[in-house]
């Protein structure tokens, strides 16, 4: 394994997240929209945290809720989040009230009629956004951005419900929003070039890393990220403890794996009562209020402080679903079953132009997901590694389910001996 120092790491982070703002294929010269007031439809977790960005920034935000209530308790939170910072000493006191004076909370999506860029940030649910959209259509001034936070849903379909679908984009950001550094900017089919440009010099205003990706289900981050846990969640129907899976993950550096991660955010997302999804295992967990840590229990039981404990009860769980015996790995080859195929789908993804560059993958990955900054990113990993090794691996893991077969592109450079990080199918193509 070829180990760069760490001087050559972080060039090598510091030059692709200053790529990353470069779009080559947008003119020097592209005029940018006016941005003064900004629409947030959504007072829960996501939309605060959006919002709070604007408002620190100086923009006016105009925040709608389906209730006062729910409106009310979503600006309690802000308030509180700005609060604890004051109080930390992050900016005076009196700030806490200069950034609230920022917001405006209405009832109706009509009363953004006026703003200039309006983010809608509700559930993950195609029928809803399509349904908000139609409206803001109907009710948005021309020339107003219309972005979607959606964080895998197809945004051409999205655009689709509007007379104008130049003025939509994907901007999603992660949670909590207004800690978060990175903002994946999704271009979709007919987004204007004047669209782009705004949204990208925005994520600068609001202290944002930007990376600009295409159309798929995921988009850059999520999609890799998907590959990771249909992986993990494999290993476990074959045995292995979520908590050898996630030590193997600590170990390569990650600060959560995957099962820590799913109980920090919630088994429930995407579950109620009685479902049956396609995860039987989180299902059954669910079903015995056992939800993440918000109920002191998911994969793991938790204490008091939060701390994960490895489960009696998921462990009969996860042998009554899977019928498999506990069985321990090598937790180098956890790693490898669990990280090789991000790279995989990296690739992919770049064969597929949905990502300007294989520095962008690392810049989203290192800033978005907690990859362990000492190696680099996916890509710059996968040289450390060499795609030999990766195409081995994938080989095996193709085999056995063809979702997961080689990317094209990963056994020509194990022909020719290529990197990674200068893979070039032509950036990226909507």
């Amino acid at each position: 394994m070829n180990s760069p120092s760490d001087v050559e790491t972080g060039a090598y982070i510091a030059a692709a997240g200053k790529a990353a703002w470069d779009v080559p294929d947008l003119p020097a010269n592209t005029p940018l929209r006016e941005i003064k007031t900004v629409g947030i439809i959504g007072a829960g977790t996501m939309g605060g945290g959006i919002a709070m960005n604007f408002a620190t920034a100086g923009f006016d935000v105009r925040i709608v809720e389906t209730t006062q209530e729910a409106l009310d308790r979503g600006l309690a939170v802000v308030r509180g989040n700005y609060q604890r910072s004051a109080d930390k000493g992050r900016f005076p006191q009196d700030e806490v009230e200069t950034r609230m004076a920022r917001f405006d909370g209405r009832l109706a999506l009509a009363d953004l009629a006026e703003c200039d860029l309006v983010i809608e940030a509700v559930f993950e649910n195609m029928d809803l956004k399509r349904k908000i959209f139609t409206e803001l259509d109907r009710v948005m001034k021309s020339g107003a951005i219309l972005a979607t936070n959606t964080s895998a849903l197809n945004i051409d379909e999205i655009a689709s419900m509007t007379k104008r679908p130049e003025d939509v984009i994907g901007l999603h950001f992660f949670s909590p929003a207004n800690v978060m550094k990175l903002l994946e900017i999704v271009r979709a089919k007919h987004t204007a070039d004047d669209v782009v440009a705004t949204c990208m010099s925005l994520a600068g205003d609001i202290n944002k890393i930007a990376t600009l990706v295409g159309v798929c289900p995921g988009f850059v981050g999520n999609r890799i990220l998907f590959a990771r846990q249909i992986q993990a969640n494999k290993l476990v129907y074959q045995g292995v403890m979520p908590w050898d899976v996630d030590a193997a993950l600590n170990s390569f550096g990650f600060k959560m794996g995957p099962f820590q991660m799913s109980d920090l955010a919630g088994l429930d997302i995407g579950w109620s009562k009685g479902a049956k999804t396609d995860n039987p295992i989180r299902d059954a967990l669910c079903e015995l209020d056992r939800r993440g840590q918000k109920t002191k229990a998911g994969f793991y039981d938790y204490d008091d402080a939060r701390r994960p404990i490895p489960s009696d009860v998921t462990a009969g769980i996860i042998r009554d679903i899977t019928g498999a015996q506990p069985s321990k790995m090598n937790a180098d080859e956890i790693v490898e079953i669990c990280i090789y195929p991000m790279i995989n789908e990296a690739v992919k993804i770049l064969e597929e132009n949905k990502a300007q560059r294989p520095s962008d993958i690392d810049v989203v990955w290192l800033n978005g997901y907690g990859w362990p900054a000492d190696k680099g990113g996916p890509m710059f990993y996968g040289d450390r590694v060499g795609p030999a090794a990766v195409l081995a691996r994938m080989e095996t893991l193709g085999a056995e389910d063809a979702a997961f077969s080689p990317a094209q592109a990963l056994r020509t450079l194990a022909e020719t001996g290529g990197k990674f990080v200068d893979i070039d199918t032509g950036g990226l193509k909507v």
